[in-house]
């Protein structure tokens, strides 16, 4: 039910599914801080989009998969180009996350 972390995609769950299920997170996430009071006004801005949980839900799962090792900046990159290739729907999210994560290790 995950990546292997140097080639191959043992979870070859259709991009439909993993969207379907980050879209019922999200969801659960908006209530919860709706039912603490929370102004959605506020918060909805921190909340990432359904391919953005997607991207960073199997990215976790490829690092797990890793030994749970921190990645270098270099295999960072790797492992959002892999996601982009085994889910070419997810590229441009993949590329926007990649430009953010490198301006914030610039900053």
């Amino acid at each position: 039910m995950s990546f292997d972390p140097d080639g191959g995609h043992a979870r070859r769950a259709s991009l439909e599914v993993l969207r379907a299920e980050a879209n019922d997170e999200l969801g659960t996430v908006v209530l919860e801080r709706l039912h603490a009071g929370e102004d959605p006004w506020a918060f909805m801005e921190e909340i990432p989009s359904v391919d953005e949980l997607v991207v960073w839900t199997l990215r976790a799962e490829m690092i797990r998969a890793d030994g749970g090792r921190v990645p270098t900046a270099e295999r960072d990159y790797r492992i959002l180009r892999q996601i982009a290739l085994a889910y070419p729907g997810l590229t441009t999210t993949v590329w926007s996350l990649i430009g953010r994560l490198e301006a914030r290790r610039d900053a």
